[in-house]
């Protein structure tokens, strides 16, 4: 059975659809690793009961991670950290007045004893959320593992090849 096709161990949620063109990113990021995943869209204010039982019964269902984007208030992973004993990593999203800023404070304000880790706003924050879950996830897999190697190493391939760029487009002037 291919990978992409075994039960799910990482899911992103998110409050609203409204916030899946930022979670998209860590979609994406969990398909480059092959990374079994799900997403869904569970309201901490709107749907607290679903978010309850989302969060109660992942670890039954397989989860290893969870990955949960919410703008405004940003309770959302905050819950669910609340109800889980599994890694949780907030991603805060821009949609606000006050341009993400209010979701970064409650995603890290978290009081102790339940923590969530917290990324950027935004759709680095998401695609570096699902880096993250691969790297806690590469601890028990070495094929993930070698993946997350092969892409710092294209980090660094990539930042090389701009800075020769960068060398030649000042030496011609």
């Amino acid at each position: 059975m291919k990978r992409e096709q075994q039960k799910p161990v990482v899911g992103i949620v998110m409050g609203s659809d409204s916030d899946f063109p930022v979670m998209e990113e860590a979609v994406k990021a969990l398909k480059f690793f092959d990374i079994p995943h799900e997403v869904r869209v569970i309201s901490a204010h709107r749907a607290p009961a679903q978010v309850m039982e989302y969060a109660r019964t992942a670890e039954k269902r397989g989860l290893k991670v969870i990955i949960a984007g919410a703008g405004g208030a940003a309770h959302l992973a905050g819950i669910i950290a609340a109800e889980t004993t599994l890694p949780v990593i907030g991603v805060p999203i821009e949609s606000s007045p006050l341009h993400g800023i209010d979701a970064l404070l409650s995603t890290a304000q978290m009081p102790g004893g339940v923590p969530v880790a917290t990324m950027a706003v935004g759709k680095a924050g998401a695609k570096n959320a699902a880096i993250l879950s691969a790297q806690i996830l590469s601890i028990y897999d070495g094929e993930i593992n070698g993946k997350l190697k092969k892409f710092k190493a294209s980090l660094e391939q990539e930042v090389t090849a701009k800075d020769r760029a960068i060398a030649e487009k000042l030496k011609a002037k």
